[in-house]
């Protein structure tokens, strides 16, 4: 994602919006009703128009400041105030200068919406999309609330997801690391006691010797073999038709796929319900959800939702001819929109989306550990076989003689 400044005709102070490149975030300002007359990127020695630190808070610093800010405002204490005590309330270095530059944005007569709108960074389209929101319906509170849960909710979702693909590949890497140590420091000096003993090597012996040697000789080429590897997914990833291709294909994939669809169904649910929730034009809505994804295939199927609802249509016929969102959400959309209920029915699904996820991410992280170790015992007994089956020969060889 990169960070583009933008002005728009009238507008007293030009904003910032966060896309995959200048394209998408022209589409995304003209959806939600914004011509910019300006439109660049900003570079990351550059700032975002303010003297405020770009990474000042991650997502969960985010997430609970929003939780402060939001208990400080639903007890009645003004903004200015609330904001004062939370820059006091442990809060160091860059984290308590981004707070007190809010509050001089506000004390020169800024809203809080736009004054986290000129912070840039951590304060993303939708943080400021809510925010604005929630100081123009006259429940700040309430919508800081909502914006904290959400915030929390991504963060708890992507934490079980790392988790559930951290573990396993650490066990991986060890075993892997483990056997190819044994393969060619320990199996090499066992069967130096049967060099020469034999005519040929059983076949599981060849293979270990072949693997000794290749990694014992040519170590150093697996080692660039792996950075250009590496390096050439980054390259290709950064490419917009081959990230589409990735992105497509991960999630058709047979086992990490749905559950990479569940996640990020999910996400798109609770923010898009959220959203709304908040007063937020669905077109507006859908745009902002959009950026939150990141997965290009299912961020092209909410831009075809965007364009076919510009149009009048309804939302829940184009979610359904994309094929990336189950019928349950489809039909509840659907209920929603008829209904005018389409908030709570999105919240309601989104909490049996992530229920569902984590389900999923537990049932994972117990099931793949074991098949890893089931498929490297494999291995183990390749080895095994390398260094016994050379031995036994070389008994049966002497016995019969």
């Amino acid at each position: 994602m990169a960070t583009f400044r933008y002005v728009v005709m009238g507008a007293a102070k030009p904003g910032t919006i966060e896309a995959g490149d200048r394209a998408s975030a022209l589409r995304a300002l003209v959806a939600r009703g914004e011509t910019p007359t300006t439109l660049e990127e900003i570079k990351e020695q550059q700032g975002t128009g303010s003297l405020l630190p770009k990474r000042a808070m991650s997502r969960t610093d985010l997430g609970s400041f929003m939780n402060e800010l939001a208990t400080a405002v639903n007890a009645g204490l003004p903004l200015v105030p609330a904001l004062k005590t939370i820059a006091g309330a442990g809060r160091v270095g860059a984290q308590r200068e981004l707070v007190e530059g809010i509050i001089a944005s506000v004390e020169e007569g800024d809203s809080l919406g736009e004054a986290v709108k000129e912070a840039g960074k951590p304060f993303d389209d939708l943080t400021v999309a809510l925010v604005q929101s929630g100081e123009r319906a006259g429940r700040l509170g309430e919508v800081l609330q909502q914006c904290s849960t959400l915030l929390d909710r991504e963060t708890k979702l992507k934490r079980a997801l790392v988790g559930a693909l951290v573990y396993p590949l650490i066990i991986l890497l060890l075993v892997v690391g483990a056997m190819i140590v044994v393969a060619t420091g320990i199996v090499p000096k066992v069967l130096q006691s049967v060099e020469g003993q034999l005519d040929k090597l059983p076949m599981p012996t060849q293979i270990i010797q072949n693997v000794a040697w290749f990694f014992g000789g040519y170590w150093w080429a697996v080692l660039i073999a792996i950075a250009l590897l590496a390096w050439g997914w980054v390259q290709l990833y950064r490419e917009p038709k081959a990230r589409m291709a990735i992105d497509r294909t991960s999630l058709n994939s047979p086992v990490i796929g749905p559950l990479m669809r569940d996640v990020a169904v999910s996400r798109f649910t609770r923010t898009l319900g959220t959203l709304v929730g908040a007063g937020i034009p669905v077109l507006q809505a859908l745009s902002i959800t959009r950026a939150t994804l990141g997965n290009k295939a299912l961020e092209e199927a909410v831009m075809g939702v965007g364009d076919r609802v510009s149009e009048g249509r309804t939302i829940a016929e184009p979610m359904a001819k994309s094929g990336y969102f189950p019928p349950l959400l489809t039909q509840l959309v659907a209920m929603g929109e008829r209904t005018g209920r389409l908030d709570e029915l999105l919240l309601s699904a989104a909490t049996a989306f992530e229920e569902k996820t984590e389900q999923g991410i537990a049932l994972l992280t117990k099931v793949l550990p074991p098949a890893i170790i089931l498929m490297l015992s494999g291995l183990v007994a390749l080895i095994i076989l390398a260094i016994v089956l050379p031995l036994i020969e070389m008994q049966e060889a002497i016995s019969s003689v």
